[in-house]
């Protein structure tokens, strides 16, 4: 999903680095195998993502929505020499697709895979987050940020992609996750703990940091 014309796309495009040989394989697997292919974060979100996390050099990742482990190999690239990137995945039936695609990346001692809910796995786990991706159901969004706000480092981020919702944050009639979003987007926009910027990067990305007031 892209709110710029098919050309200027194509452009943007034909002027981004591209994804490794492996994630272009593994892009075409998802878009044969998987009903919602559309999910997957692609070259141009993949890139972005692997730079982001090349400049803030996090030791701890969390990643909140795996699908087929796309993003989390492209964060993984920024992590620290002994980093680790916890990500959650509610579908197990993507388990096998993912762990195949994250040994064949070399990053089977970097990614740690959780199958199961993020609403009962995340408040088991550490506290000391560098870095944390939100691109799960959008309804629970508010649920995440609250549950993830205290386990992330002050100066650490949260990165949260679908935050456009197809432009119907926008509109007065709005489907439920819409709603949803629309309610995540005024929280963070309100929230004087954090600094905050949302890119109209294909669905939207909102980029939050938390400050030394938090």
């Amino acid at each position: 999903m892209s709110f710029l014309s098919k050309k200027i796309s194509a452009y943007t495009d034909a002027h981004t680095t591209a994804g490794s040989p492996l994630l272009k394989t593994l892009e075409r697997e998802t878009w044969v195998k998987q009903l919602h292919a559309g999910m997957i974060s692609g070259d141009y979100q993949g890139q972005f993502l692997r730079m982001l996390s090349q400049m803030i050099r996090p030791k701890r990742i969390l990643e909140i929505g795996t699908f087929t482990g796309y993003s989390a190999i492209c964060l993984a690239a920024g992590l620290q020499e002994d980093g680790i990137l916890d990500t959650i995945e509610i579908n197990e039936e993507l388990e096998s697709l993912i762990q195949h695609y994250i040994e064949k990346a070399g990053l089977k001692d970097k990614i740690r895979l959780h199958i199961g809910s993020a609403l009962d796995l995340v408040p088991e786990m550490d506290d000391g987050f560098d870095l944390v991706f939100i691109d799960a159901d959008k309804v629970n969004y508010l649920t995440y940020y609250d549950l993830v706000f205290d386990k992330i480092n002050i100066g650490g981020y949260i990165l949260v992609d679908n935050v456009l919702w197809f432009g119907k944050v926008t509109e007065n009639q709005k489907d439920k996750e819409a709603t949803a979003i629309h309610a995540f987007n005024e929280k963070v926009q309100n929230d004087p703990r954090v600094e905050n910027i949302l890119l109209p990067i294909r669905d939207g990305l909102t980029l939050i940091k938390k400050c030394d007031n938090a």
